[in-house]
């Protein structure tokens, strides 16, 4: 495999959409496919029912206060409803609940719930089993490209035992600890 220089000039136009942002766009993707990411679903409450969607840019922010971010895609039914309600919930997913992930990924806010056992925690959707749980007030919305990154301040968590599900190199895996690190 040849790796071209971002900054290399940009090949010349033809019939296909080959153009530097495309190849840019591309080669941001398979870099991206090499970081392993855990895997969450994200929830909150609408009119009552819940609403969730599957996220793997999810990350702790800060540990005073204790908060984190979570990557909403601009067009997702969620981000709506984590503007109106301020709040939010992150289920980190454990390695057996990859089916849930995925039903969580579909496009389209309705239906994800169908079948899928859950739970109110501070009047937010809760899937029972998963190894992380956060109950987030909305601290600020940040534009981010095709993307809102929303800060949340945790106002609880709860763990459980369980392998991490992650997702990496466009699969789901697990992490494996390779040893005790020395001090």
């Amino acid at each position: 495999m040849s790796i071209t220089p971002l900054d290399a000039p940009a090949p010349a136009r033809s019939a296909g959409p080959a153009t530097a942002d495309v190849l840019l766009q591309q080669r941001f993707r398979e870099a991206m496919a090499g970081v392993a990411t855990p895997v969450s679903v994200v929830t909150s409450i609408d009119d009552g029912l819940p609403v969730g969607t599957t996220v793997s840019a999810f990350a702790s922010l800060s540990m005073n206060p204790p908060m984190v971010l979570v990557s909403l895609d601009r067009g997702s039914d969620l981000l709506a409803v984590v503007r109106q309600a301020g709040r939010f919930g992150v289920n980190v997913l454990g390695a057996t609940q990859s089916a849930l992930a995925l039903a969580f990924a579909r496009k389209g806010g309705t239906g994800k719930f169908a079948g899928v056992r859950w739970e109110r925690d501070h009047d937010l959707p809760r899937l029972p089993g998963a190894p992380g749980w956060l109950a987030c007030e909305v601290a600020a919305l940040v534009d981010g490209g095709d993307h809102v990154v929303a800060l949340g301040t945790v106002v609880a968590a709860d763990t459980c035992a369980a392998a991490p599900l992650t997702y990496h190199g466009r699969a789901f895996g697990t992490h494996s600890a390779l040893g005790e690190l020395s001090s």
